[in-house]
Parts: C-alpha cells; structure tokens; sequence
C-alpha cells in the first residue's frame, strides 16, 4: 500500500533516491509523489510532518460548511433577496438532501482526516526516538492524533445521530468507527454509546500524553486545556454532569483564560484573532497558510461586502427577535453585530449585520477582506456555560449560578438572584448559551439535544429577504427528522452495510 505525502522535502529526498535507482525496472519504483508506507515512520521528523499534516487537515475542517450549515439551518437567520440559494437547501430544511455537498463534503472531510490519524496511531510506533527530546515530540503527536479523532468523531455523531440519552444510547445508531485503514472495509454503524465511548477513549489516551505540555491563551497547539475542554463538551453532551463539571473546572480553575469584559477587547478577538480566553485556535497566516477556499471554510455569508461602493450585500441577516435578545449593556451586542449601509435587489437600507467574522486584516490577500479569521474552537466561556449547565442538572444551584453570573458580568450584564432555580435557572443558561456562542455551530446541536423546535424570528426588514413558508415562516418540530443529518448518497450506495436515517 502507498501514501500519499504531500511534504515537499519528503518528496524531494525520494525523487533524488529514484534517480539513483533508475537502473531498476520502471514496476518497481514509486509514483514520483507517493513513498512506501514502511517509509513514512522512520524518524521524529517524518512524526513532525504527520503532526504538521493533523493541523492543517484541521484548518481545512473548520469554519464555512463546518460551522455555517448548522447554523443556516436553525432559527437565528432570514435569507436575503440576493443569497442566491446558497446554502438554501438547509435552510429550507424540505429540499436539504443527502447528497448536498454540505453533508457530502463535511463527511468525506472528516473520514479522510480519520484515515490519516489512523495510520499514525499504528505506525507512530516504528519511529526511532534517540533522545528524550524525540521521545517528548512523539507523545505530541500521538496526543494530536489521539485528541482529534475523538474530536472528529464528535463532530460526526452531532450531525449523524440522535442526541445522548442515556436509556436509548446503547440501540441508537451513531456513525461507523473506523480505526484502522482498510479501503476495501465496509462498516456498519456503531451505536450511540459506542461512538462515545470511543471518543472518551480517545480523549484518555490524550490526557496520558499531552499531561505535561501546559496550556496557554490562543494556544495553536494542543495541550492538557484543549483535552479537557473537549471532554467537558462531550460528557456535557452524555448529560454526564459530574464529569462535565470536572473537566470544565479543570480549565477554568487555572485562571489562565481571563473572561472578556470590554467591547474592544472582544471585538479584537473577533477581528483580530488575539483574546485571553480563547483555549485555542486553529493558527493561520498569509498568504500561504489560510484555509483551503475550495471546501468554502470562511465564514462568508454574513457580510457580503461590495468594494465598489462600499455597501454590503450579505446572504443571511439576523433576526430582529435574535438582536432584541441583547441586553444593550452587553458588550456582545456591539461586538457581534454592526450596522452596515446595504444593497440588496436594489433596495437601500442600514441594517444590523453578524460582524462576528469580519476577516483579520493581517490575513487580507487583497485590499479587502478575504473573510479568513482563527477558527476559535474551545473558548473559557463555553467552559463557563458548561459547568453551569451540568450543575443545574446534577441540582446545585448555587454553582450553576455562580458559574453563569461570572460570564454574565463581564459581558456587562447583572449577576441573577438566587430567584432563579430549577426551570427558570436552566432557562437562563440556555439563554446566554445562545447569546454567547451565537453563530459559532452550537445552536443547532444545543435545540436537538434539548428537544425543542423553533419558528424563526421578526426579521428586521420584511423588504429584503426572501419569504414563504419554507424561509421565515418555517417552523420545525422538536425532533423534527432532519435535525439528524442524512448518511450521503454515495455512501449509502456503496456501503450496504450501512442503515440511513429516518427522513432521508
């Protein structure tokens, strides 16, 4: 079996050694771009390339289709009169298909990434390690390796399966768990439970080695921080309350992640991709190492700006419900959304646009914005809103409150009052769940996994988006079918083994 390696002095030390062989016959050589599997792990520098490889798969994985789908899809937006039908067929739930490529293309993404990381995790093994530097680079990597096939793995169970429940999860069906690279394999579904097994699994194996490697603000490397914070989204999502409480209160009682408590410092997280409290984010820099525009992963859609005239025409604006639900002392309010002088079909208006993902102008490769920001994937105030959550459910109120006002004052808002208990405390925190994380991929996962439907909101403008029954007037059921995506079309076709979901 060969791979393919895309590391440039990997492939020009084998083009030299082919030129030195050229003698043999032409069947026994190598395609000029691909080496021996039994090649590619003899020293911690091909470990480093590898690892090298893990991250930018991750950059390419993250942001556009990842992100933007779920969150067109939810309830939060109105499609503008000039989105073009992009990303319609989500948003319109009734022609969202399964052979759309924002199902398609996120599925194939994340099992190519697998299918790497598998390779690593059996051969990282055959390295040779000669100094306790090497041997400190390999748990690195295998840490890598290990804390981004759980994370791969929980963003597919998220889309592909029902939510947790703890008395269904074990006959649920979640995802095939593919381990091992095998191309003629065709496997079944695994169950809920299974996969999240897996992923705890996995998140064990990389607490053991990234132990000892601290964590740090915008970190763009994994460490012991970026693990637990994982584990406290995933046991959150097992409605395992003690252990999501654990492992957030691992990374807040570090105090290494200040909360945002000014508009300017959290518009520069947005703009500039530089914050205290971000755990980490996937690095990028111009102009070589952005992401890959082929799979679309900017988050484009909420501006649209026109260079031209300085106006914006930007396929999907937020509800005037979603702006009412800022209190105008949240610094959020002026951080996350700005008013902005558009042009859509013709008609000229002001309205309040998502500014979340405005592109940092360090990356600009022309004079405008190419709309490429960090992907954030693990921030402290998710950790913040997690361990509020989890002890509300495990019945300690003054946790959950106390976890909940730490971010509600610094955002700007008043601490709550002991008032709040049982339903009208865990209403809060869904909430300013939706307030803080808005437009980051959460809402979606957070109304399946609470069993609630939605009608989408008030627009701003009635003039400028598109209407109907399918657009702003849509209303969807609590666990409606297609808030469990469908497996793609060519997978169903070619894997027999594999079982659709209802809907689909």
């Amino acid at each position: 079996m060969k791979i393919k390696l895309l590391i440039k002095n990997t492939v020009l030390s084998f083009f030299v050694l082919s030129m030195a062989v050229s003698c043999k016959k032409q069947l026994d050589l190598n395609p000029y771009d691909s080496i021996a599997l039994s090649q590619g792990f003899s020293t911690v520098l091909d470990g480093t390339s590898w690892d090298n490889g893990f991250y930018s798969s991750l950059r390419n994985n993250t942001y556009g289709i990842f992100t933007i789908t779920q969150d067109v899809q939810a309830d939060q937006l109105d499609a503008s009169l000039d989105y073009g039908n992009r990303n319609g067929a989500p948003y319109q739930w009734i022609t969202f298909l399964s052979d759309d490529y924002s199902i398609s293309g996120v599925w194939s993404s994340y099992y190519n990434a697998l299918a790497n990381i598998n390779e690593c995790i059996a051969n990282f093994k055959n390295i040779t390690l000669n100094t306790a530097a090497d041997t400190a680079k390999l748990n690195q990597y295998y840490g890598d390796a290990y804390l981004l096939r759980a994370y791969y793995y929980l963003e597919l169970v998220l889309r592909w399966a029902k939510p947790y429940e703890p008395a269904t999860a074990s006959t649920d069906l979640g995802v095939p768990l593919v381990l091992t690279y095998d191309i003629e394999d065709k496997p079944a579904r695994a169950t809920v439970k299974e996969t999240y097994d897996q992923i705890l699994s996995d998140i064990a194996q990389a607490k053991t080695y990234l132990a000892g490697v601290a964590g740090a603000q915008s970190a763009t490397k994994f460490n012991i921080d970026v693990v637990n914070a994982l584990e406290a989204r995933v046991r959150l999502y097992m409605q395992d309350w003690t252990g999501a409480m654990t492992a957030a209160n691992a990374v807040i009682s570090t105090g290494t992640y200040p909360l945002i408590d000014t508009v300017t410092d959290l518009t520069n997280m947005w703009t500039n991709d530089v914050s205290s409290e971000v755990i980490f984010q996937v690095f990028l820099q111009a102009p070589n190492e952005l992401g890959n525009v082929n799979v679309n992963n900017v988050n484009n859609i909420y501006l649209g700006y026109i260079s031209a005239n300085g106006k914006y025409d930007p396929d999907f604006i937020p509800t005037q419900d979603l702006l009412n639900f800022y209190d105008n002392a949240d610094i959020r309010k002026s951080a996350y959304f700005a008013t902005k002088p558009c042009t859509i079909s013709g008609l000229s208006s002001n309205l309040v646009l998502v500014n979340k993902y405005p592109g940092n102008p360090a990356l600009f490769t022309t004079a405008n914005t190419n709309y490429e920001n960090a992907p954030k994937i693990f921030r402290i105030a998710e950790q913040y809103l997690i361990y509020a959550e989890a002890a509300a459910n495990a019945g300690d109120n003054d946790k959950a409150l106390n976890a909940l006002n730490t971010l509600r004052e610094a955002r700007g808002l008043a601490a709550l009052t002991s008032s709040f208990s049982g339903g009208s405390l865990m209403q809060a925190i869904h909430d300013e769940r939706t307030r803080e994380l808005a437009f980051e991929g959460f809402r979606l996962w957070d109304l399946k996994r609470w069993h609630q439907g939605f009608t989408r909101g008030t627009p701003q403008n009635m003039d400028v988006i598109t209407q109907g029954s399918n657009y702003n007037l849509l209303t969807v059921a609590p666990d409606a079918n297609k808030f469990v995506w469908g497996i793609p079309t060519n997978d169903m076709t070619i894997n027999k083994n594999l079982v659709q979901n209802p809907g689909w």
